[in-house]
């Protein structure tokens, strides 16, 4: 008589698991989150074979300049740190629909060597469909649509890739583990046995995640802490632009983001944002302000936009998109307070234009300007930034990355710039007009 199989309750947030269920998971306090799954193993169909692997003194261990090899895609390269390297585990986490897909077959397409796509998703059909729309037919590129990790294998020592593409993580199973792809057990250990793969074939793993409504990857901690390298792919979808960013990096810099802008014929790297996203700000108007911020380890110029409009309500409504929420209130009750401005009884919208989330205090002086600008109805110059943090008092602190703030405003040919009075020393030689300031009532003087 077979054995029954054995069950366990795993946390779906952070894989921690119980014998029996219980409401809150006591590890990562995560409420209803864990899930029954069997655990007894079950015997594979394929087996999995490795050379014997020895250690090595370090002294002996040799490095070789193709260790790191070119993606073919400029903004990818950089945010991984100059390249793939050469067994490595990237995963690849984004909202649906926001390209992560297509920017993996355009790398896929424009990798110089011999690439294994395994899609669990869609079929081999759907593949060419959207590579034919992205011009992306390379003919080293090679479709394997399946969900079986073992299968995978099998044509990963048959054809030898030289990247290894899996999309996604969720979808594909192995059949040892009796749970459903995307289970808790399933993403573990799937995740954990293409990191075997990368690191005794020697060949770089890309792994496509989904994310939570909250932002995370989906599947227990844990999937982010085998892998070498996690990038997120951000944006809005109705959007043009889409940031990749990493936050995890053992080969490279965390300080380094990507940019590419979404057209029909896939994701385009933009090698001037600063110069897009202030291709649509209006001339003359009130309520806009540019601030210069800071993504990674370049710097952008944003336009801040900000609505005033007269409320009967007893509670005026406040309605933020791009920026920080808490700060954009702090700043509206420090223009009430210390600027003796009327917005108790006005609606305030605020909004980063071209879809780019600016959460930095460098903001909080831009936002403020922009809401006094509507408010009074005195347009702001628009040869003019405004960077600074403003603290309750109304003071303007120092921000951080000065010079690479008002360079690239210079770039764009602005003129002056407002800015903290303590980062008035550290620019030197410096073609646009500086103000500093050490209390916002001075920057009104500046812009108005």
């Amino acid at each position: 008589m077979p054995s029954k199989l054995e069950t366990r309750f795993f946390c779906q947030e952070c894989g921690n698991d119980y014998s029996k269920w219980q409401g809150q998971c006591s590890s990562c306090n995560a409420w209803n989150s864990l899930v029954e799954e069997n655990v007894k193993p079950q015997k594979s169909n394929y087996n999995f074979q490795t050379d014997d692997i020895l250690p090595q003194l370090i002294n002996d261990i040799e490095l070789k300049k193709d260790d790191r090899i070119s993606s073919g895609i400029e903004e990818l390269d950089l945010v991984l740190g100059g390249g793939i390297v050469r067994g490595s585990v990237v995963l690849f986490g984004g909202e649906p629909g926001i390209g992560k897909s297509t920017l993996m077959l355009q790398a896929a397409n424009s990798f110089k060597e011999n690439v294994l796509y395994v899609s669990g998703e869609e079929s081999a059909k759907q593949i060419r469909l959207r590579a034919e729309r992205l011009g992306a037919l390379s003919t080293t590129l090679n479709i394997f649509p399946e969900n079986n990790l073992f299968a995978a294998e099998k044509i990963i020592e048959k054809i030898k890739p030289q990247l290894l593409i899996i999309d996604s993580i969720q979808t594909v199973f192995r059949d040892d583990i009796p749970a459903a792809p995307g289970s808790v057990s399933q993403v573990r250990d799937c995740a954990a046995y293409l990191v075997k793969i990368a690191k005794n074939r020697h060949i770089p793993v890309f792994i496509v995640g989904h994310v939570t409504k909250e932002g995370n990857i989906a599947g227990p901690k844990i999937l982010e802490h085998i892998v070498d390298t996690v990038l997120y792919f951000e944006g809005d979808m109705h959007k043009q632009f889409r940031i990749l960013r990493a936050v995890k990096n053992r080969f490279g810099s965390l300080n380094e983001t990507g940019i590419f802008e979404m057209k029909e014929k896939g994701l385009i790297p933009v090698k001037n944002p600063s110069e897009m996203l202030l291709s649509e700000r209006p001339s003359g108007q009130s309520g806009s302000a540019v601030v210069p911020i800071i993504e990674g380890s370049r710097a952008l110029l944003l336009e801040i936009q900000a609505l005033t409009s007269k409320t009967y309500l007893a509670a005026p409504r406040r309605a933020v998109v791009g920026v920080d929420y808490n700060r954009a209130s702090i700043v509206i009750a420090v223009l009430e307070r210390r600027m003796n401005l009327g917005l108790s009884s006005q609606d305030i919208y605020l909004n980063a234009a071209g879809g780019i989330k600016a959460y930095e205090p460098a903001v909080d002086l831009a936002m403020a300007l922009s809401i006094a600008s509507c408010y009074l109805n005195k347009p702001i110059g628009q040869e003019i930034i405004i960077i600074g943090e403003i603290g309750l008092a109304g003071e303007i602190r120092a921000v951080s990355q000065i010079e690479s703030r008002v360079k690239e405003a210079e770039k764009l040919g602005f003129k002056s710039a407002v800015i903290p009075n303590r980062n008035f020393k550290q620019l030197t030689k410096q073609k646009i007009k500086l103000f500093g300031v050490d209390h916002i009532s001075e920057a009104f003087k500046a812009c108005f």
